[in-house]
């Protein structure tokens, strides 16, 4: 095969299909460069969920679709798809590559470089503190080399084969610009992943093969099996009003059947009612607006809807009854994982639940529909994790409702928060006084280490026990019990009142009982309360008030 010089809308699909397949094959080799040595190395699956929102969003255009209907569609996909900080950022160079490519019919050497740069100008421009060392220093790098080929009338491959080589230098001295990295001894994760979008290009233009799989990584700690209830794979309900033209309707259809059951849609003179069991929300969504307007948007956990079914034939029996209560002003949307933890956020007043946490980020779609389902104008949202505030406030800034992101870091802070939730009072006014409730609340975590590290807390051997708070190791123990109470030793002074203690996947009883023991005999004036959490990967979750 002869190289292109020119990258036609057929060409520059198959760019993306290569690049989500070579990220599919190199996910978790990036997700193990993250530079804590804890279960939350995400960086590769955030990247290829991204992607692969952008292949479904592109499978949903025509195969002829022109040069700008494929960037739309690149777009979109990338949009509702992002996840996580590292796929928000991807997103950003995808939209910011596809501004370039839209206005053309062919794409040639100088406005792939052009589009490398606009890529990483957007990408810049959409990070509140940019930071070198990370996949913005690899985006400019290989844009500013692009450019530099391109002026000196270098051909496709020349530009691609200067842009890859600049980029992979920049990722080499990326330690030399972080610490962090440094001290891990590793390379920046998203940097990685983008060095492989050159390697895409490169196997389209001039049929080179892509990089092969590293070698499998060291085994690492899996999230629990089926959620409960028996619902399995297809665990969520969506259903929604769709405003679409009837010649789409058939369309709309067939795509719903390779993504759910139970699918039901009714109407005429185009206006249809649309109900579908899946296990991907965004999915559903995307479809709908695809071919129209979704509108009235309703998201159900079907899991959930067991437990409270159970729940309510348990009050039923033992006689108990509920007050209606009046519509809320404010409506809280959280994100949650763990059965335990979802109870507890309902109980506080928490009306949409969204699944996600540390290894498990929500897209922007999902958080959207959450938003949309929430019984009021305006809505409240606890990300509690610092890698999902960014897109929350993508979906914020999305949603056409009043929409205020509080931007919780853990579960503790959201518990914290509601205590001073009002449902009729306004979104600011409750974000004012729930901020302030979080502020005074203490954060940490437990967990176990994947792999050997060096940190200021000390050295960290792989399967030692990590006490975190603050984004920091704070402690390393070689029991769970000892990092807990490490933990605590650092955060509970006699000043303070209550520690919470969330049980995860992993915790023990005479864990637990170590711990409250300890607590009794060091902290004798706090009061302890134990939750069972249900959260994967992390025993404990704690809070110091």
């Amino acid at each position: 095969m002869n190289a292109l010089d020119r990258l036609t809308p057929d060409a520059l699909r198959d760019v993306l299909r290569r690049y989500g397949e070579v990220l599919d094959d190199h996910r978790e080799a990036i997700n193990r460069l993250n530079v804590y040595p804890v279960p939350d190395g995400d960086t590769g699956t955030n990247m290829a969920l991204t992607v692969s929102s952008v292949l479904a969003a592109m499978d949903e255009a025509p195969s002829d679709a022109s040069m700008a209907a494929t960037c739309r569609a690149i777009g979109h996909g990338a949009l509702m798809g992002a996840r996580g900080n590292s796929g928000l950022i991807l997103s950003q160079l995808l939209r910011g590559m596809c501004d370039t490519f839209a206005g053309l019919d062919e794409v040639g050497p100088g406005e792939l470089a052009v589009a490398l740069t606009q890529a990483a100008d957007t990408a810049r421009s959409a990070v509140s503190k940019p930071v070198e060392g990370t996949i913005l220093t690899v985006a400019s790098a290989a844009a500013a080399a692009a450019s530099a080929a391109a002026t000196h009338g270098a051909g496709m491959v020349e530009v691609l084969d200067q842009a890859g080589a600049a980029a992979a230098e920049a990722l080499a001295r990326t330690p030399e610009q972080l610490e962090v990295l440094a001290r891990a001894g590793v390379v920046d994760a998203g940097g990685a992943g983008l060095v492989l979008l050159i390697d895409a290009f490169l196997a389209v233009v001039a049929a080179r093969p892509l990089p092969p799989s590293p070698p499998a990584p060291a085994a690492q700690p899996t999230p629990a099996g089926p959620p409960p209830g028996g619902i399995g794979d297809l665990r969520y309900e969506v259903m929604y009003m769709l405003e679409a033209p009837e010649d789409l309707i058939g369309a709309f259809k067939s795509c719903w059947e390779g993504m759910g059951d139970s699918i039901v849609v009714v109407g005429t003179g185009g206006l249809w009612n649309c109900h579908i069991h899946t296990g991907d929300i965004g999915a559903a969504i995307e479809a709908g607006l695809d071919v129209g307007r979704p509108r009235n948007i309703r998201v159900s956990d079907l899991a959930e809807q067991v437990e409270e079914e159970r729940w309510v034939r348990e009050g039923a029996t033992s006689g108990q009854a509920t007050d209606l209560q009046p519509d809320p002003v404010t409506a809280v949307v959280a994100v949650a994982n763990g059965e335990g933890i979802s109870r507890i956020f309902h109980s506080l007043g928490v009306t949409e639940i969204v699944r996600g946490g540390q290894s498990m980020n929500p897209s922007t779609a999902e958080l959207l529909a959450a938003i949309a389902a929430a019984p009021a104008d305006q809505v409240l949202v606890l990300p509690n994790n610092d890698n999902i505030v960014a897109v929350a406030r993508q979906a914020a800034a999305m949603s056409p409702k009043s929409v205020v992101v509080l931007p919780t870091e853990g579960v503790g802070e959201g518990f914290a928060a509601l205590m001073e939730y009002d449902p009729q009072s306004s979104a600011q006014d409750n974000a004012k006084a729930m901020a302030a409730a979080a502020a005074r609340v203490l954060t940490g975590t437990v967990t176990r280490s994947v792999r050997a590290s060096d940190t200021a807390a000390g050295p960290i051997a792989e399967g030692d026990w990590l006490g975190m708070s603050g984004g920091r190791i704070e402690v390393v123990g070689t029991t769970v019990a000892e990092a807990a109470c490490g933990l605590l030793t650092k955060l509970c002074t006699d000043d303070h009142e209550l520690v919470t203690l969330i049980e995860g996947e992993g915790a023990r009883p005479a864990d637990t009982r170590r711990i409250t023991e300890w607590l009794a005999e060091q902290r004798p004036r706090v009061t302890a309360e134990i939750h069972h959490g249900g959260q994967p990967m992390y025993p404990y979750l704690l809070s110091v008030e």
